[in-house]
């Protein structure tokens, strides 16, 4: 099949829309009284600022699934019952062209069925930006992400649907962001009843961004979503 000709993202209006959640999430957000976060927020901010300024291009995907979308409907509406619902809207508009990945060449059999990403912009994602990752994770119930970090790439989690906890120190519900500064490991375990799907942004060098490969390393993921 012949991949699909790029084009510029505002001819793609329900994309432009999920993009535009992410701008304003990340701008008016509360940042809890927290400086790092703030100044993460402004980080990602400006990244998706200037991003759509310049006018990017769309290069479809080809959209593929794996067993954890299953959950996508029922992530999808009980999100649109919380404070995400906007958000939540937007996203439904695009989730039949996702490529959903796992992006471990070796996955484990106990996440093969409970986990998977899509990335939306970046390096390597629909579209194009060099500086700034944005993506989706989709996790079922009772998944377990083991600990792992990312080196030189800051991370956050917008929690769109769901409720999940990080490292056992606390539960975080829809509209809650996490941040896990480069190198720290984090773990995440969801409810036992509801799929979580939250919203992710990778912040760093542009080499790290453009050359991160996800492995697992001594049973536990070196660099990956999650």
């Amino acid at each position: 099949m012949a991949k699909a000709a790029a084009s510029f993202l505002l001819d793609h209006p329900n994309w432009h829309y999920v993009l535009q959640e992410f701008y304003l999430a990340y701008r008016f957000g509360p940042a809890g009284g927290s400086a790092e976060i703030r100044r993460h927020q402004r980080v990602v901010q400006s990244c998706i600022s200037r991003c759509l300024n310049s006018e990017p291009r769309l290069t479809p995907q080809t959209p593929e699934a794996k067993p954890v979308v299953a959950h996508l409907g029922r992530a999808l509406d009980n999100g649109e019952t919380d404070r995400m619902a906007s958000f939540i809207r937007a996203l439904a508009k695009i989730t039949d062209e996702l490529n959903w990945q796992y992006g471990y060449d070796r996955m484990p059999r106990s996440l093969q069925k409970k986990y998977a990403y899509a990335e939306l912009l970046g390096p390597r994602g629909p579209v194009q930006c060099e500086d700034l990752i944005l993506g989706l994770v989709l996790f079922s119930p009772k998944c377990t992400y083991p600990a792992h970090s990312h080196v030189e790439i800051t991370e956050s989690y917008l929690c769109l649907s769901g409720s999940l906890s990080e490292n056992d120190a606390g539960v975080y519900p829809p509209g809650a962001l996490i941040l896990n500064q480069a190198n720290r490991e984090h773990a995440i375990t969801t409810s036992d009843r509801e799929p979580v799907l939250l919203a992710y942004a990778w912040t760093g060098p542009a080499e790290a961004l453009c050359g991160f490969k996800m492995s697992f390393a001594g049973g536990k993921p070196a660099a990956g979503k999650g």
